[in-house]
């Protein structure tokens, strides 16, 4: 085994995680280590550490960047000094519908997850990428492109190809109309992105203040949505509603919103929730979600981005304040996205 050390959560749902030893497996034929640099702090590691799957402990973390140190005898496309970026989905059966497709997150025997998930060779548990070093199957990283910042690119694994994924399978592009549902971790990647794709990008946010952030980052409107007067004048008018809003929240509104034959993604809470058929009925409009992406998109927006100059709004913290930085987040505190810097793990642990 190859130790290494990372942040665990205590179990108790607090947000203190502690500094522990962690042991990644030898490498296969097939494997390569990444030394983490820099990990993206997602709202569902919140979840996670504070039980939503009870699981108790977890080392979490899934969208990060880092270098390649070590590779398998099979691996000829990643060499030591590569920069590479990881998602969220480390493995999978490579055989099912879904595999074959490039939908890796979908696969019907079930995507081997950053952390939190089953290794399906050896049957352990996966630890995440608040830690120092990563082993993994090298078809699941993604060469990291030049013209992208480590650290702001970070995100771009879980909040940007989460972002990327409905946006391509709505066919976005030049006179599409996209609204985005709040304006935080996803939903700022998600105004550049469409915005970048061509589309008109209305924000919708209870935040009024957030207006001027909104426009800077390529959106044409905002609708503050306690506001009658503007969102009934926004019946039926967007192709694509992106819901960002990470808690459960009345769907009603942003199908009214929604035009005909459009659809409303619903992207941040895809826990159980009620939905009135009728708002569907009223043109048709279509409901549905998704997690995350598959290696095909990633690859995709990863290009994209790096031809756009697209990647998240970042802080970056040194990753021995991650709980400021997840006791931040559950404020909304963030613009948009906090990010570990993992380097300080190679020092001793201060007596």
């Amino acid at each position: 085994m190859r130790p290494t050390t990372g942040w665990q959560s205590t179990g108790d749902g607090s947000t203190a995680l502690e500094r522990t030893s962690i042991a990644r497996r030898d490498l296969r034929d097939d494997d390569m280590a990444v030394r983490v640099d820099f990990c993206g702090v997602c709202h569902s590691d919140l979840h996670r550490i504070r039980g939503v799957l009870g699981e108790g402990r977890v080392v979490p973390g899934h969208e990060f960047t880092g270098t390649v140190t070590e590779t398998g005898s099979a691996v000829s496309a990643f060499a030591p000094g590569d920069r590479v970026a990881v998602g969220t989905v480390v493995d999978s059966c490579g055989t099912c519908p879904m595999c074959l497709a490039g939908q890796e997150n979908f696969c019907h025997e079930g995507p081997v997850t950053t952390y939190g998930g089953t290794d399906r060779v050896d049957g352990r548990r996966t630890d995440g990428g608040y830690s120092r070093e990563y082993v993994l199957r090298h078809t699941f990283a993604h060469a990291l492109p030049g013209a992208l910042d480590p650290a702001a690119a970070a995100p771009l694994m879980c909040a940007g190809i989460t972002m990327w994924e409905p946006l391509r399978a709505s066919g976005v592009g030049p006179g599409s109309r996209v609204a985005v549902v709040g304006l935080g971790g996803l939903g700022h990647l998600g105004v550049k992105l469409a915005a970048a794709l061509g589309a008109e990008v209305t924000v919708l946010s209870r935040t009024p203040g957030k207006a001027d952030d909104a426009r800077a980052l390529g959106a044409a409107d905002v609708i503050v949505t306690d506001d009658e007067r503007r969102t009934r004048a926004a019946r039926d008018r967007f192709d694509l509603v992106l819901d960002t809003v990470p808690a459960a929240h009345d769907l009603s509104p942003l199908l009214r919103m929604t035009a005909l034959d459009g659809v409303l993604a619903v992207l941040g809470h895809p826990l159980p929730t009620t939905v009135r058929l009728m708002d569907l009925v009223q043109g048709r409009k279509r409901l549905t979600s998704s997690g995350t992406g598959g290696r095909r998109y990633t690859a995709e927006m990863l290009e994209f981005c790096a031809g756009h100059g697209i990647t998240a709004d970042v802080e970056v913290l040194p990753s021995a304040r991650v709980e400021e930085a997840l006791t931040r987040l559950s404020e909304g505190d963030v613009r948009y996205r906090f990010v570990l810097d993992l380097s300080d793990l190679d020092a001793p642990v201060p007596r």
